[in-house]
């Protein structure tokens, strides 16, 4: 079995002949991220004791996004939460996010992102620009209901950057809480690197991945700045509450130090700003922080006060803190493009190798 020293200097070697190794690394790795293994909702709210109505969420360029829509009870006008799952994720992963708040007392709506979920797999490569389109499309839908007075979001993951690019663009969204959220496209896409366990040296690493991250955005005519956390977030001018768990190992924690920086630094000329919260959680890894007292009460005190109600922040922070909130009983479905499986760091070594007719590079002939 090659050792990860042969398979460094293998790589190293490969992408070092030039600017084509390096753009067919790209594209690889494009075609290997870019289009998420999609997991149907395998429950519905029902599962939780949640009344619900199937619905279908216009976007702007003509899709129909399957959702749930979870009214509060009694039905009231009253303040909406969006949910936005993560990457190859679906709306039943959001369901206990969905317990928590109708316990707090709002109405809610989760939606399966295009390419993801009950959608059709898309033609094109995925990017967070997308979540934050169908993010986007998901807070008109709650606007333009009569029984909703003020309509906040709350992203995972990818989700997270799809809830602040989606804030970002329409004002009327009253609150924002992003978990587990990477802050820009190059480090994320540098973690993935990480995470697939690639062998290359940070010198090589960070250009290859901006190179990567430009390769990855322009099918769909997106930018760096345009799809960043970062800038949504200096962008936005909303109440935002940032969580992160300290044992993430999927989005480093170190993300969440540079979304609240932005956020701050953006701020420090207004004389009176939205204010900006921070949740670390110790112990939290990158999913199932709802899992944490400290997380429920936490957002359910956030939104009671940046959305006016409907119950006072402390009565609802202690009826999300008692709802025994956990993951569903469902497989997990790791990132398709670090799957610890022989496609997965071979397949992009293996373009590297072969980029531009160089069957020579030195390391082995297979990893």
């Amino acid at each position: 079995m090659p050792t990860m020293t042969s398979r460094r200097i293998g790589l190293t070697a490969a992408l070092t002949v030039g600017p084509i190794a390096a753009w067919r690394f790209a594209q690889a790795y494009r075609a290997r991220a870019g289009y998420p293994h999609r997991h149907p909702p395998e429950y519905d709210p029902s599962f939780l004791g949640l009344a619900f109505e199937n619905l279908s969420v216009p976007t702007a360029d003509g899709i129909d996004l399957p959702a749930w829509w979870i009214p509060a009870r009694g039905r009231a006008p009253r303040p909406a939460v969006l949910l936005v799952h993560g990457w190859e994720s679906a709306r039943d992963r959001t369901l206990p996010n969905a317990q928590v708040l109708h316990a707090a007392g709002f109405h809610v709506l989760t939606i399966d992102i295009r390419g993801h979920g009950a959608n059709a797999p898309e033609e094109l490569p995925l990017t967070a620009g997308e979540f934050g389109v169908d993010a986007l499309a998901g807070v008109r839908a709650l606007l333009a209901r009569q029984d909703v007075t003020a309509v906040g979001i709350l992203g995972h993951s990818m989700g997270g950057i799809g809830a602040l690019l989606a804030a970002a663009a329409e004002p009327r969204v009253k609150a924002v809480v992003a978990a587990s959220t990477p802050a820009d496209p190059y480090r994320l896409t540098r973690q993935t690197f990480r995470l697939a366990r690639l062998p290359l040296p940070g010198p090589l690493a960070y250009p290859l991945a901006w190179l990567t991250t430009h390769v990855f955005l322009n099918p769909r005519g997106h930018t760096v700045r345009s799809v960043s956390a970062s800038r949504a977030i200096e962008t936005y001018e909303g109440p935002v509450l940032l969580i992160h768990g300290d044992a993430d190992r999927v989005v480093p924690y170190s993300h969440l130090g540079r979304l609240e920086r932005s956020a701050r630094q953006a701020r420090q000329g207004d004389p009176d700003p939205a204010p900006v919260e921070v949740l670390s959680i110790p112990g939290g890894e990158h999913s199932w922080l709802y899992e944490f007292a400290s997380y429920r009460g936490t957002v359910a005190r956030f939104l009671s006060a940046a959305l006016a109600g409907p119950l006072a922040p402390d009565v609802a922070e202690a009826a999300a803190r008692a709802v025994p909130a956990t993951r569903l009983p469902q497989r997990e479905h790791p990132f398709s493009a670090i799957e610890e499986e022989p496609g997965g760091v071979r397949t992009l070594l293996r373009a590297v190798r072969l980029a531009g007719g160089n069957r020579s590079a030195s390391g082995p002939s297979d990893v």
